[in-house]
């Protein structure tokens, strides 16, 4: 990559060098357009961006970006830029003084109530348990019409308070509608078909993702200050949508993440990749990377994760009240025939990573006239 710039112009100008704008960017350089990519940080990758730490561990600076996915399509595009670890996530969750797995299968519950139940007789302790909801509309309506209120206070309450400061029963159902409920002994975090980490980690893969020749990047820059300097066709935006139209209508809610980084001189902190802390303590969730790239490595080096109301915008707050301000500035972005605006912040969604690159491939075909067919983008 180099950040020098073309003479005779660009193409396109995307902003944000994650994963919305790179795929956007390695696709159009392939079709043989020139391409400008800026960002304001001084790292490709948006928060994927993964990097050795002091003590030679390789850490996710924004938190652990775990990869999983159904989709073939997605999976196979980034095969071109990266071989795969296989890796399974595994989630432990700290309640009552015992770690159990979440999402919540048979051996949490057997654990936590010194049961010995069977898969069958789960589902009828669910049922026992579960109080009836009519219209499901809020987080606390889907987990305690699923598994009742004990277990709801014991592994979401406190939890989801802690991450959006907010009770559940103030959020919509999507936040925990994610979290599925298991009636085997299944302790893998995701169910997905495709489950791997970047063999050498997700800053190589940018890097081969935005080799191109097509491909100009620049790092620390702000697209403000250039755009109107650097002749270019079309802008591709993947930014925060209401500070592109200067927050004219007031600011989208996000909450923002706080991380503190340890590397500790043993060569594991704890059993799984990821413990959460839903009662206690003042963090959400310690990550140990290790597990999740399968380095091998004398020391170890664990993230504490801590919510923010205010930092980097991190995750849209599913509200009612929130969609309807985003649907105002959505307006004003379908006007705007010169700017295409792609990606979590600039949809104001909660996309996992594969959700992001199926939605810039379809872009892509959308831009270069290629019929989408049956390739919809969902959420999750």
């Amino acid at each position: 990559m180099t950040e020098s710039v073309s003479p005779q112009g660009f193409d396109y100008l995307i902003v944000g060098a994650g994963f919305a704008g790179s795929v956007l960017a390695e696709r159009l350089a392939n079709d043989g357009k020139r391409v400008l990519i800026v960002d304001r940080r001084p790292h490709i990758g948006g928060n994927a961006y993964d990097r050795y730490d002091d003590a030679g561990v390789l850490i996710h600076p924004y938190g652990p970006h775990i990869f999983h996915t159904n989709s073939r399509e997605v999976f196979d595009y980034l095969s071109r830029f990266t071989q795969w670890r296989p890796y399974q996530h595994r989630v432990l969750s700290s309640v009552d003084g015992q770690l159990v797995p979440i999402p919540i299968n048979l051996d949490t519950v057997n654990k936590l109530y010194g049961l010995n139940l069977t898969a069958f007789e789960l589902e009828e302790f669910f049922a026992s348990v579960a109080e009836p909801v009519e219209h499901v509309r809020t987080s606390e309506d889907v987990v305690v019409s699923k598994v009742g209120r004990d277990l709801y206070n014991k592994f979401f309450r406190g939890y989801t308070r802690k991450q959006w400061d907010l009770d559940p029963s103030e959020l919509d159902a999507s936040v925990t509608a994610r979290v599925p409920t298991r009636t085997n002994r299944d302790d893998r975090y995701f169910a997905d078909t495709y489950q791997a980490m970047p063999l050498h980690g997700y800053t190589r893969m940018f890097e081969n993702m935005l080799s191109h020749p097509n491909i100009k990047v620049m790092l620390n820059t702000d697209y403000r200050e250039i755009a109107a300097f650097i002749p270019h066709g079309h802008m591709i935006y993947t930014g925060p949508v209401d500070a592109f139209f200067d927050h004219c209508y007031g600011k989208l809610p996000y909450r923002s993440l706080e991380f503190k980084h340890e590397t500790h001189p043993v060569e594991q902190f704890q059993s799984v990749g990821t413990v959460n802390y839903p009662n206690d303590y003042a963090h959400t969730r310690v990550s140990e990377f290790k597990h999740i790239t399968g380095q091998k490595h004398d020391q170890t080096s664990v993230v504490y994760e801590f919510s923010r109301a205010e930092g980097d915008p991190y995750y849209p707050v599913p509200r009612p009240e929130n969609q309807e301000l985003y649907k105002k500035y959505a307006a004003l972005a379908d006007a705007r025939e010169d700017v295409t605006f792609v990606g979590r912040l600039a949809t104001y969604r909660y996309y996992n990573m594969d959700q992001v690159v199926a939605q810039a491939l379809a872009t892509h075909r959308k831009l270069s006239g290629q019929k989408t067919g049956a390739q919809a983008v969902t959420t999750g």
